[in-house]
């Protein structure tokens, strides 16, 4: 395996959607919180369609300085994503997400070692992650992320079942503000 950490062209948007779907799919049906494999697809049924294509690529394109997007490659095939943006007060990494398949080779830390550099220095990073992805928030912790003790729901993460993802927020202070 030979992964390359790129920036992604407009021809990226549609496997950009794709691996967040399929990530999806295997992290966030949860029963405890009531989310099912259903719940996904219902999220997803749209997400290919040439509207939200559109989107992504315009997204891709036509990103504000402040907005970062890095794709992991393996050859030609895009297995990780991943999106940071610096807002007034804080750095926030938006999204990553890794294939399933491609789990435990390093590709989330790849990116994270690409992204990290584009972050002001003088702001903490902050991440949200699902209050059950045992997976990610040990991998968050790994690069120094800890928790707030900040737990949230959006609406936005409400499935047509009702059930809801609930998240918790994760920080890196920045070292001037480190006590």
């Amino acid at each position: 395996m030979n992964i390359q950490i790129v920036e992604p062209k407009k021809e990226d948007a549609y496997v950009m959607i794709d691996v967040r779907y399929k990530a999806w799919l295997v992290t966030y049906p949860n029963k405890k919180a009531g989310i099912t494999a259903d719940d996904i697809e219902q999220r997803y049924k749209d997400a290919f369609s040439e509207e939200k294509i559109k989107k992504m690529e315009d997204l891709i394109t036509d990103h504000s300085p402040d907005e970062k997007m890095f794709l992991a490659k393996d050859g030609e095939m895009v297995v990780g994503v991943c999106f940071g943006v610096i807002e007034e007060d804080k750095n926030k990494l938006e999204a990553m997400y890794v294939l399933p398949e491609h789990h435990n080779q390093g590709i989330g830390t790849k990116l994270w070692n690409k992204l990290l550099p584009f972050f002001e220095n003088n702001k903490d990073i902050y991440v949200e992650v699902a209050d059950y992805n045992n997976r990610a928030i040990s991998f968050y912790k790994k690069l120094g992320f800890v928790d707030t003790g900040r737990r949230f729901s959006d609406e936005r993460f409400r499935m047509k079942s009702g059930g809801i993802i609930t998240e918790m927020e994760m920080v890196i202070k920045s070292k001037e503000n480190q006590s």
